[in-house]
Formats: C-alpha cells, structure tokens, sequence
C-alpha cells in the first residue's frame, strides 16, 4: 500500500540496480573501462522512493542515479523502496537488502508510520535498529526526514519530527536531511492528485535538493 492507502502495481520486493538514460550508461562503461566499479547505494525506504504512481524511470531512485551520473560519479542504485512500507518493515526487510552489499545507505522510511498514527516511540525504536545494523555493517548513512500530518495534532507531530533529529544527533555518523519531501509538500503542482506522493517535476526538485548530501554520503564510502 502507499502512504495514503495505494496499492502499487510493481511486486512486493523488487530489487534493481537501475541503469537511467544514455548519460547514466555511459558513466558505468566509463568506470568499468577504468577498472573502477560502480558505488553500490541502498535507498531502503517506502512510495516516496519506489515511485508510486509515476512512469518507469521517473521515481526518486532511477532520477538520482541519473543526477548523480550526470556529475560524473558512477553508482548503481540498490531500489529497495516498497509502497506502504513502515519503519517495522524495512528494519524486518534490512538483512534481505545487505545481502546485495551495498557500500552506503540512503534511510527514506516514516511518513507511513505518520500517516497511521502510529506511536513516535515504536518509529524511533525501529529506526535506531535500521541506524544501528547499517553502522555495523560499516556503511555511511544518510537519513532523509518526514514530517506527520498535521491532523494528529501539534504534539503528536513535533514528537515524530524530533525522533530523525534526535537519532542523528545522538550517531554523529549520521548524515540527516531533515526533511525529504523539502519544496515539494503541500504543492498542488508538485504532486499527484493524492496531494502526497509526487509528481515527476515534484521528484525533479527533491533530487535536487537532496543531491548535495548524498554527494556526501558518498564521498565518505572508503576507496575498494
């Protein structure tokens, strides 16, 4: 399901290193020619980066692995988003994604958890345990933050906004961007007619603005 109760059409679990555009290609065979392979990056989150809803190649993922090949960095991307996922399951899908090995992790999971009022506590537990399996698998982390609806109420949202703050504070390892969906919510224009997730020109603008923090996260992967 997506955040707002969608069912996406793709299979539960698919997994893809995605190879986006000509630039994206070409990129990869510059690096394999040098002898220097791809860095692999695990984005582990729920609709906002799988691409609920948008054309194939125009999610979250596929576009940022264009950006990035666009500055000349060779990453294969390790598509782990899954529509309707919450912070439980992506800490139980976690062991599942490390097995493709990947050498940094971008964290996109919460607005599910938000959208169902679940408690910020239980988030924050499952989170930490997300945190802390990557930190032992030696892999740098970013971790992208959301916001609740402001539905649940004043409390309830500064509680939910603080657990990505807070976690990143207490692991100075951390890289936090506080808020994923920055320049994109609440604009009609931006989004699909859900009003959550975005539209292709949505996505454009969250890659953007997230593309310096992944550049990076992936500046700290160690050299093979």
């Amino acid at each position: 399901m997506g955040p707002c109760g969608f069912r996406d059409a793709r299979p539960y679990g698919r997994r893809a290193a995605i190879g986006i555009g000509l630039s994206g290609v070409g990129v990869l065979r510059r690096a394999a020619a040098q002898g220097a392979e791809p860095v692999r990056l695990l984005v582990l989150g729920d609709s906002l980066a799988a691409g609920y809803g948008l054309p194939q190649g125009q999610g979250f993922a596929p576009r940022l692995q264009a950006a990035l090949a666009a500055r000349g960095r060779a990453v294969r991307i390790i598509d782990a988003g899954v529509s309707g996922d919450t912070t439980a399951g992506g800490l139980a899908r976690l062991d599942w994604a490390l097995a493709d090995r990947p050498q940094a992790a971008l964290v996109e999971l919460g607005g599910n958890d938000g959208l169902r009022g679940l408690p910020p506590r239980d988030s924050r537990a499952n989170l930490a345990g997300i945190l802390d399996k990557l930190a032992a698998a030696k892999l740098p982390v970013l971790l992208a933050g959301m916001l609740a609806p402001p539905n649940l109420g004043a409390d309830y949202g500064r509680e939910f906004a603080a657990m990505f703050t807070e976690l990143a504070r207490a692991r100075p390892e951390v890289l936090l961007y506080p808020f994923f969906l920055d320049g994109v919510a609440g604009d009609a224009a931006l989004n699909q007619p859900d009003g959550i997730h975005p539209n292709p020109q949505g996505v454009a603008i969250i890659v953007r603005r997230i593309l310096p923090m992944v550049e990076t996260l992936l500046d700290r992967v160690p050299p093979a």
